[in-house]
């Protein structure tokens, strides 16, 4: 069995290269590690260095150089047309919010053939018939990983999650700042014994008066009754 590492894209495949041909359905089209039998018999072993997703004339490069050229399966579907294009465009937001994999056509949506996906179909008023065809659905948008709601990226989201963080930092910051700044002149004020009738912009200078002051009664009183 041969391995397959790498992939080379349709533009530049070379005909003379090509080998053998391999079908594979859209889930298989985007496995890593799979292992597959070509048309003609060839074994191959899907390994590559870099997973990636596999699309209708791609090929994939062996270890000894040969090429096998991928064609997109045919697969059970729902082919979806509405008479109002507004519909569709209806269900294809819609489906993109269940992740509900969809290839897009000029007057059509194509979807797997399922139960779940036909009621839903259904709920948007669009007509759908059973088909047989290779299934290109479109690459699927992870913005729910980064965004969340509004799909604008990771980078709008983490600005917003700093701009709060940084806000409740200062926020938390001026708080105790301000609640140690309180605490001192509330010690300092019980320490002096002067109570609380200082304004608190001159309490300090206050309270230094009032020591002086203090001191300076006592000294006189002993200086007179040694006299």
């Amino acid at each position: 069995m041969l391995r397959a590492t790498s992939v080379v894209r349709k533009a530049a495949v070379r005909a003379e290269r090509v080998v053998d041909t391999l079908s594979l359905g859209h889930g298989d089209r985007s496995r890593n590690g799979l292992t597959a039998k070509a048309a003609g018999g060839l074994e191959v072993a899907i390994e590559l260095d870099k997973p990636a997703t596999l699309n209708d004339g791609d090929a994939l490069k062996l270890e000894d150089g040969r090429l096998v050229q991928v064609k997109a399966a045919a697969e059970s579907l729902l082919e979806v047309r509405a008479e109002n294009p507004l519909r569709l465009v209806r269900l294809a937001w819609h489906l993109g919010g269940n992740h509900v994999p969809a290839e897009m056509a000029a007057d059509a949506l194509y979807v797997p053939n399922d139960a779940a996906i036909a009621e839903l179909v259904r709920g948007q008023g669009c007509a759908m018939a059973p088909v047989e065809r290779p299934f290109q659905p479109e690459p699927e948008v992870h913005h729910h990983h980064h965004g969340d709601d509004c799909g604008c990226g990771h980078d709008h989201h983490g600005h917003h999650h700093d701009h709060d963080h940084g806000h409740h930092h200062d926020h938390h910051h001026g708080h105790e700042h301000a609640h140690a700044h309180e605490h001192h002149h509330h010690a300092h004020g019980e320490s002096c014994g002067c109570g609380h009738d200082h304004a608190h912009d001159d309490h300090g200078h206050g309270h230094h008066d009032h020591a002086h002051g203090h001191g300076a009664a006592q000294g006189h009183k002993g200086h007179s009754h040694d006299h």
